[in-house]
Formats: structure tokens, sequence, C-alpha cells
């Protein structure tokens, strides 16, 4: 049975998150339980933006900083990658003050490059994901609890597009157009290829409204772990109350028999009840997932990704 392990956390001071992240994967059997001595641990927060750090659009980089020292004490060695939607990893983990925890660490930021991956479906058999994130021996998702303009809430899963490599997020975006069932599949289908180890998700201050940065801040109070990225995703959006039926991600899960009965997961700590939220604010419009792009513009972009797009499978690796 899928376990989902759920506690109250109301701070991001190192040695108060330090323990609540220690209460939050004890039910899970720590993190021995997913970390060996010599392993490679890719962390992958969300670092969506350099632009307003005091916003909470980003996972916080005490969290990162916690993680990765949990990861070194058990004889593991972390780094920290990501593909930013706007600026590099670098920049934006600079911008949010994660250099100076970074350094204490000697954490490694990796700024992502492509690969190419094939996968059981065959509509996305060319996905071309980051081949630091295919090739990690432990993969740590860390994404933030945020609405998003685009496919309503950004979890677990749509945090993981960030394996995509910058150039590829704007094919997708162009790919799907405003078919935002294929853009939600494509991003199920990201997240079983990568298939994350360990998802903890930020959810000490959220960001609500019109994610994934021009939001304001809410203050949840919770923090969630899972080995099950998907049911994770399920749990975060029955705690804020947000139907699954507005979440594109959600409905490619249902399709993909990947969405579990939330009845069937067993939590070890609290139950989804304990933490519910009423009034989370969504966005108060969707936009297109090709951000609106008049047709002459989006026909441009896609001729000049096609060769791109196109290159022989064989040139690249598989999904491990």
């Amino acid at each position: 049975m899928t376990q989902i392990s759920l506690i109250k956390a109301n701070s991001y001071e190192i040695d108060i998150l330090r323990k609540s992240l220690e209460e939050l994967l004890e039910p899970l059997g720590g993190i021995s339980a997913f970390v060996k001595k010599g392993d490679r641990v890719l962390l992958k927060p969300n670092l969506l933006t350099a632009s307003r750090p005091t916003k909470e659009c980003i996972t916080r980089r005490e969290i990162v900083y916690c993680v990765a020292k949990m990861v070194q004490e058990v004889g593991g060695q972390p780094f920290l990658g990501d593909s930013p939607a706007f600026g590099s990893a670098m920049g934006v983990a600079k911008a949010n003050g994660y250099l100076p925890l970074c350094e204490e660490l000697s954490l490694p930021i990796i700024e992502f490059k492509g690969n190419k991956y094939a996968t059981d479906n065959s509509n996305f058999s060319h996905l071309r994901l980051s081949k630091e994130a295919m090739e990690a021996d432990v993969v740590i998702n860390l994404p933030k609890i945020k609405s998003h303009m685009q496919v309503t809430m950004t979890m677990g899963v749509k945090n993981l597009f960030g394996c995509v490599p910058g150039k590829m997020k704007a094919w997708w975006h162009l790919e799907a157009g405003k078919d935002a069932g294929r853009f939600g599949e494509m991003l199920v289908e990201t997240a079983r290829a990568i298939t994350p180890d360990l998802t903890i998700i930020d959810g000490i201050i959220g960001h609500e409204g019109n994610g994934p940065s021009g939001g304001e801040p809410r203050n949840l109070g919770l923090l969630g772990a899972s080995q099950n990225v998907f049911a994770i995703d399920v749990t975060i959006a029955d705690i804020l109350g947000v139907s699954p039926d507005l979440v594109p991600t959600l409905i490619a899960q249902k399709k993909l028999d990947l969405y579990p009965d939330i009845e069937q997961i067993d939590f070890p700590l609290l139950k989804p009840q304990d933490l519910a939220v009423s009034d989370w604010k969504l966005p108060e419009a969707l936009m297109p997932i090709d951000f609106g792009l008049p047709r002459i513009f989006r026909s441009t972009f896609k001729h000049m990704y096609i060769r791109f797009i196109k290159e022989p499978l064989s040139n690249y690796s598989v999904q491990k």
C-alpha cells in the first residue's frame, strides 16, 4: 500500500525544520531507506525564477539544505539540479539566497542538459530529459505547493518538468498548443520516466492565486513525503479542496491508471482531513499553454525545433 507521510510544520528555521523532516521521513524508514553510501543524489527543487524572491515562488533553500545534509550524513553525494523557466539554475539559486548554504555543504549546482529517452507511451517516445537526472542513483523531488495559471496546480509531477532542458520546454508549450490534456499527459510521462525515489513537498508556505509566480504566499503549515509522486499530488489536491477534474496532470493520471484511490493510501501520521484548507485560491483565469502566441510565431518556432526533436532516437540513451 502506498504510504504518504503528512505533518504540521510552521518553521524554516534550520534546527526546527531538520526535526520536522526527520519526523516526516521516519514512517518511510528515514533518509537511509532511500540513500546508500556513495549514491549520487539529485535534489530537484522548484527553481522557477530569480524574480519575486520574497513571494514563495520556489522551494525554500532551507529545505534543500536540510535534505542535502541528511543525504551527506548517510554517505550520499548530493547535487542540486534544475532547468528554470527563467534564467539559469545558478542565477535563480543566487537570487534566492541558496549560495551560502550550498557553499557550506559543497553542494554542486548543475545546469541540466538534454538527452532523449523512450517511454512506454508511443505519443511521447521522443521525450528529451536531462542526462544528469536520468543517470542519478537517487532522485529526491522537492516541489513547492503552488497554483498555476496554465495547469491549475503545480505539485510533485509538474516540478519534474524542470528535468526537461529549457529549449525542450519551449517545444512542449508549442507542441501541446491549446491541448491541456496532451500537455498534462506529457508531464505525467516525464514524471514516470524519471521515477523519483522520494518526493518531499514544501507546504509550510505555499503560493496561491495567479501562480506560478504572480500570486501571493499562503501559510499552509504542512510538509508531505512519499515514494509515490502521483499519490502525493492526489493528496495535496484533496487537502486544498481542488477538484482533480481541474488539474491536467491529475486528469492524465486517471487516463494512464496512475491515480490512486485516496481511500487506499496509508497515512501513518496525519490524515488529509487534519490539514484541510477550505479557501485555497486558484488562478483568476487560465492562460493558454502556448502563451497565446499568434499562429505565425508558433509555426516559426516549431520549424526551428523540428530537426532538434526528430533526430534519430538511436543517437541518444533510452529510459533507465
